[in-house]
């Protein structure tokens, strides 16, 4: 038997905002039995099989199915199945907040937003503010009832996506991450602070909190996205990153697919890119293969896949400083990176400053915080997106994505490793529209 060990990782203490960890695998809802993830087979094949098919996605090429435990193998017994990974249940990390939140008696934060100094963003509203662009925030629900969101909010297409798949209603913040991250990207600067496209329309899909955060409802809350027509739905979470040899290739193929359906259908995803330093092309720490006595048998430096990013048909996204470096916490790697984008903190623990290097933004109960990491830098492109969906409809995802990769700076072509084709600049962006 073959173990995966990884013999040198950076625990950071601290800030960690963005993700997700894997915590296990297991049930999507302990009343239907175990959820699955399944590429391919038809949905009559699987339920002549004895499955239940609770979603069908990406044009029927992943299924979200429940049945008995420990059935993989029939499962995959099933003609055309060509993946099938038991339902990753996991567990939401907070980012730091660095200070107590402040209330909108306070308001007028402009000067506190150095993440829309630094990308020319308020500049950028000259030209367009998101008017007419829909933007899911997928992550623990968003509090629509926040002075700066409020205007902006539509309640009747939110959802929270519960138990492996389930649509249910709208239930607001169930933390403080999602209306963060909604602030960042589309606050309209009623009361205190202003999101990069703040004319545009949050829509909240909720698939972190409670009797949520699994892989099924990341990819049920993906497809209610390219369903209601959303420019873009941003994905400020993910999972701990593994290499080639340990990650789940079933779970990678279902992921990529239903991606890549979504942006076919025009909603382009933008993800964060993870807090976990790790070199998502190479592989910088290494996995030691031992056999069943501990024995090292060999060394493996490989890919790392980080889910739902790095897959064809994602944004994924890497965070920034207000110094314009690469900050201490996020992933990195060439051909891994789409763009970077102002997520907090300098280049290092040491000389980060709490608060004033942090993502300042809205909170539930119409408050204002402090929080960093690769959470905070993938809603700004987010919000990016919506600006140039104002000034261009009828662009696809791959012309969108185009556009604000040439409108980016920092960067000679597309391969830097810390921000792909650069740490993006809003003006830069439209201008060229």
């Amino acid at each position: 038997m073959k173990n995966y060990t990884k013999t040198r990782r950076r625990v950071l203490q601290g800030i960690t905002a963005a993700g997700l960890s894997i915590g296990a695998l297991g049930s999507g809802s302990a009343s239907s039995g175990t959820t699955y993830v399944v590429t391919g087979g038809s949905s009559g094949r699987l339920e002549d099989a004895g499955f239940a098919v609770t979603r069908e996605l990406a044009g029927g090429s992943v299924s979200i199915v429940t049945g008995p435990a420990d059935a993989e193998g029939d499962l995959e017994s099933v003609s055309g199945v060509s993946g099938v990974t038991e339902n990753f249940e996991v567990d939401f990390a907070d980012p730091v907040e660095s200070a107590e939140p402040q209330t909108t008696d306070d308001a007028a934060f402009t000067d506190l937003q150095w993440d829309k100094e630094i990308t020319d963003t308020f500049e950028a509203h000259d030209y367009a503010t998101g008017e007419g662009s829909r933007i899911v925030v997928a992550d623990t629900g968003v509090d629509g009832t926040h002075p700066d969101l409020e205007g902006n909010f539509n309640e009747e297409l939110s959802v929270s996506v519960v138990e492996g798949g389930q649509i249910s209603e709208h239930e607001g913040d169930t933390g403080t991450h999602g209306t963060h991250v909604a602030g960042i990207a589309a606050a309209s600067g009623a009361e205190g602070v202003t999101g990069t496209a703040p004319d545009a329309e949050i829509v909240s899909v909720r698939v972190l909190g409670p009797n949520s955060s699994s892989f099924a409802d990341i990819l049920v809350g993906a497809e209610y996205a390219a369903e209601i027509g959303a420019d873009v739905a941003n994905y400020s979470l993910g999972a701990t990153p593994q290499p080639a040899e340990a990650n789940s290739e079933g779970l990678r193929v279902a992921v990529q697919q239903v991606m890549q359906s979504v942006a076919r259908r025009g909603t382009l995803s933008t993800t964060a890119a993870g807090n976990d330093v790790v070199n998502l092309q190479q592989g910088q720490s290494p996995w030691e293969i031992t056999d069943e006595d501990g024995e090292v048998v060999d060394v493996i430096y490989d890919n790392w896949h980080y889910l739902p990013g790095t897959v064809q048909g994602a944004m994924t996204v890497s965070a920034s400083g207000p110094g314009d470096n690469l900050s201490f916490y996020s992933n990195y790697g060439t051909n891994a990176i789409e763009v970077g984008a102002p997520g907090g903190a300098r280049s290092t623990l040491e000389e980060t400053t709490i608060p004033d290097d942090l993502v300042y933004s809205t909170v539930p109960n119409g408050g204002y915080g402090w929080k960093a990491g690769t959470s905070m830098a993938a809603p700004q492109v987010a919000g990016l997106v919506g600006l140039v969906r104002e000034l261009e409809p009828d662009m696809n995802a791959d012309q969108v994505e185009n556009e604000i990769a040439h409108g980016a700076e920092l960067a000679e072509g597309r391969s830097s490793s810390e921000f792909g084709a650069g740490r993006i600049n809003a003006l830069n962006t439209v201008q060229r529209l």
